[in-house]
């Protein structure tokens, strides 16, 4: 039996290749403070994000693209 090699498994992920980025990461490439973020969190309007155990996590792809809708349309959310 031959063994699959690991990257294999993770290249058909959607973000095999993408950072995970911490709140304090996210608000220093957004520039605003962390509350915001989690303000933006609990409005459901910021970057999306999701939790890993008690640690709220973003993709830096994720986070682009929010950026870039902001860019094209401030008042559209998500």
């Amino acid at each position: 039996m031959s063994a699959v090699p690991h990257r294999s498994i993770l290249s058909d992920l959607p973000h095999a290749d993408d950072d995970l980025l911490t709140i304090k990461e996210v608000a220093a490439i957004v520039r605003v403070p962390e509350a915001t973020l989690r303000y933006w969190r609990h409005l459901g309007s910021g970057p999306p994000s999701f939790r890993v155990g008690r640690c709220v996590r973003y993709w830096r792809t994720e986070v682009a693209r929010w950026l870039e809708t902001q860019t094209n349309d401030p008042d559209s959310s998500r």
